[in-house]
């Protein structure tokens, strides 16, 4: 335990010490954002970024101290564990290179090796391969063994070369060597897949790879995942090359490299050649696959680390987006002939009223929507519009714009009407159907159609995404790359670390919050969630944090994880509604008695608490850390980290891609951040990409520097591909559109905000920093896949 407490330490950069008591704490049931939050003192401030990588670590590094144990209780009962070989065990870094180490002692099915071992061809084999000069032929003589298949010479050598073929390529050095090296050298590379027709929609998207070769090394992500679904879905041939020209009779830079590890080269002698031949052997049929898988699995995993921490990035901008908070909302979820769902919630998110209007094909009832939405909006108090961006999406926003021009006209010429603004806002509902069908939407909407719901999905949203997004499984919002492609079960345990934090950092309304919502609160499960709601319902709201220990099931372990993260606004005590934690309440209380003022007159009271000295109220328990925190606190009361709400609006009359012009200057909001480049909803139901180059004047080599998901952004149109639906943006708004454009590549296929699809950029680096303006829609737009 202490090795791996020094190697963790060692690589966060941060004092054993510290991470010796998160490792405690991780142990003993805490959680990483109540650990990050109230346990500062006792790691010295390792914030929630490093216990995240510190408790991801110490689970491999606990893997493999595991695995290095049953490694050696293996060879050890083998009768074989030599002190050179336990030190090497005991100094391997990763699970690859312990694997490595076993590899000559696990137990395999019986080969052409063992064979030959058991038939006594050992000796010769050690004996032709240590003096070369000796004629195998005259050798192999004396060791014919018909009973074992060894009838001949030649037969007999063969065996030499099974075994000497099995030795070497079970040599864990040579295999390190050998492996770094195709790392550093190897191309990844990929082709058309033999009989299949190029022109096939399924297959062409992934154009860019049926003749693409490019450094493994430098396999960027996006385009390592692409050739891996093509190889998958049988369309594409992956395999690892070398750039060299091989002359037949001569050893490839491979066998080279195995001859110079066992200290051999070729000087003509009687046994040189059945050496080369068996090094020759041990490349094409013991090594080179295996290192082939070794390496695509290592590339797979490097670029699955990438799509997942992509994934995650967006997630958490989303989750954290600006809530419009305590107002009247009308969601519509639009439809063809369906019609288009409406919901007003009110500004607790409670359903008001439903509804389903048909101002679009084949009913066109504009004007009786219209009055439908307005006699809605007048009822209830309306004041904000959200809109649904699937399809029908810019139709129904020009029919809310008409709405809201109507309304406003009518109360201009009332003169005891107040005049107020209602605002609209086009919102993602990527993962709304999956809520409206879910079992927690059954139970928490059982009076409304599963239409309906998505509505209500849709306008709670808009007041508070975090509350609403929790609902749904993080894979189903939509804001990843290839992530149907990536290890499942690490997607699962980011996105959900990201849920956590991101609710824990906001902290939750004890008395309003969901059940999936409370779930995800530090130390609560589902089943206290669940019974958290059951106390509420049964005996009405909390008065006091307090009373959450008369909750069945919930205990003092699991109060003290969570209660700092729950809030009860107009309770009984003013400090649960911040995020200090009852545990510290005696310290508000030593506050309190030096200020000489009640609770109520000192919160939010800036000019009074900064006077206060941290170290003046810090005690052995809590120190000047936990007492700074406290005061921050008593500042800003329930402070929501989370940016004030501002809506996009939308240039009238570009309502679809034909409406778009080179140098139109819009406003819209960031949909997907990858890399590369960031994706901008400009409302015509296609998103626009400003690739990395047109992010900013500076050199961005990311574009999460520049931008997140949820941004209001001003744009250029730099170029419209009417035939790929593609659209190039910039942000530097004085750029000029590119002279005649760019022809595309084929590998596109336009798809929906939720899902993109298909293959991926050329090799020659699209994602480079210098590609011109000219061809940033050619050159990126190919790379998002999700």
């Amino acid at each position: 335990m202490d090795k791996i407490l020094l190697q963790i330490a060692a690589e966060l950069n941060v004092r054993p010490a510290q991470v010796n008591a998160a490792v405690e704490l991780l142990d003993g049931g805490a959680t990483v954002p109540f650990i990050a939050r109230y346990r500062k003192e006792a790691t010295d401030g390792l914030d929630d970024t490093q216990l995240r990588e510190l408790e991801v670590r110490l689970a491999y590094l606990r893997e493999l101290e595991d695995r290095r144990e049953a490694v050696l209780k293996s060879i050890e009962e083998q009768g074989k564990l030599t002190p050179e070989l336990t030190a090497a065990i005991a100094a391997a870094p990763t699970k690859q290179e312990l694997e490595d180490l076993y590899l000559p002692y696990k137990q395999k099915r019986r080969t052409k090796g063992m064979i030959a071992r058991e038939a006594g061809l050992e000796p010769l084999a050690d004996k032709l391969f240590a003096d070369p000069s000796l004629d195998p032929m005259a050798e192999a003589a004396s060791f014919l063994n018909p009973d074992a298949g060894f009838a001949d010479a030649y037969a007999v050598l063969d065996g030499v070369r099974d075994l000497l073929s099995e030795r070497w390529a079970e040599d864990a050095a040579l295999i390190g060597k050998l492996r770094e090296w195709l790392w550093e050298e190897g191309l990844f590379k990929s082709k058309l897949m033999d009989g299949k027709d190029e022109n096939n929609p399924d297959i062409s998207k992934f154009r860019d790879y049926f003749d693409y070769a490019e450094p493994i090394r430098t396999v960027p992500s996006h385009r390592a995942l692409a050739v891996f679904r093509g190889r998958t879905q049988e369309f594409l041939d992956a395999k690892l090359v070398l750039d060299e020209e091989v002359v037949p009779g001569q050893p490839s830079m491979a066998e080279g490299r195995i001859a110079r590890h066992l200290g051999w080269t070729h000087t003509k002698r009687a046994g040189d050649e059945l050496i080369r031949k068996t090094i020759a052997w041990t490349w094409k049929v013991k090594l080179s696959l295996s290192l082939e898988r070794d390496l695509f699995s290592r590339l797979r995993e490097e670029a699955e680390k990438v799509a997942t921490k992509v994934f995650a990035e967006n997630l958490r901008d989303l989750l954290l987006a600006a809530p419009a908070g305590k107002r009247v909302v009308m969601g519509l979820d639009p439809g063809i002939r369906t019609g288009v769902k409406v919901a007003v919630v009110s500004d607790t998110g409670r359903v008001l009223d439903t509804a389903t209007v048909y101002p679009h094909e084949p009913k066109r009832d504009w004007e009786g929507s219209i009055h439908t939405l307005g006699r809605l909006c007048a009822a209830h108090g309306v004041n904000l519009i959200a809109i649904g961006n699937g399809t029908a999406s810019r139709e129904t926003d020009k029919l809310a714009a008409d709405l809201i021009k109507r309304i406003q006209q009518m109360l201009s010429q009332s003169s005891d009407a107040p005049v107020t603004e209602i605002q609209k806002v086009v919102v993602s509902e990527a993962g709304a159907s999956v809520y409206s069908a879910s079992e927690f939407a059954s139970k928490e909407l059982p009076e409304l159609d599963v239409s309906l719901r998505g509505a209500v999905s849709i306008a709670r949203r808009l007041q508070d995404p975090l509350a609403e997004l929790v609902k749904i499984d993080p894979k189903s919002i939509g804001v990843g790359q290839y992530q149907h492609d990536v290890n499942q079960s690490e997607l699962a345990r980011t996105l959900d670390a990201v849920v956590e934090d991101c609710v824990n950092s906001v902290g939750v309304d004890l008395n309003t919050a969901s059940a999936p919502l409370l779930s995800r609160v530090s130390g609560l499960s589902t089943s206290v969630a669940n019974a958290i709601v059951r106390w509420r319902d049964a005996n009405g709201a909390f008065r006091s944090r307090q009373q959450l220990l008369d909750v069945s099931g919930l205990g003092p372990k699991t109060f003290e994880q969570a209660a700092g993260f729950l809030r009860i606004r107009d309770g009984d005590n003013p400090l649960d509604m911040s995020g200090v934690h009852p545990e510290t309440y005696p310290v508000v209380q030593r506050i309190l008695g030096q200020v000489q003022r009640p609770i109520q007159d000192l919160m939010g009271k800036s000019d009074v608490i900064r006077t206060l000295k941290p170290d003046a109220f810090a005690d052995e328990r809590f120190g000047a850390i936990t007492v700074k925190d406290i005061l921050a606190e008593l500042e800003k009361p329930g402070r929501d980290p989370r940016p004030d709400f501002k809506v996009a609006r939308f240039n009238d009359g570009v309502e679809d891609l034909k409406d778009l012009k080179e140098g139109m200057v819009l406003e819209g909001t960031v949909s997907n951040v990858a890399q590369f480049g960031a994706f901008v909803d400009l409302g015509v139901h296609q998103d626009g990409l400003v690739h990395v180059s047109q992010l900013s004047n500076k050199f961005v080599t990311d574009a999460r520097e520049v931008v997140k998901t949820g941004d209001i952004v001003k744009v250029k149109v730099l170029e419209v591909d009417m035939a790929r639906k593609r659209i190039s943006l910039t942000m530097k708004l004085d750029a000029q559109a590119p002279r005649g454009g760019s022809k595309p590549d084929n590998s596109f296929r336009p798809a929906g905000r939720n899902e993109r699809q298909g293959g991926g950029a050329r090799q020659g680096g699209h994602d480079r920093q210098a590609a011109p303006a000219g061809n940033a829609m050619a050159a990126a737009f190919a790379k998002l896949k999700r």
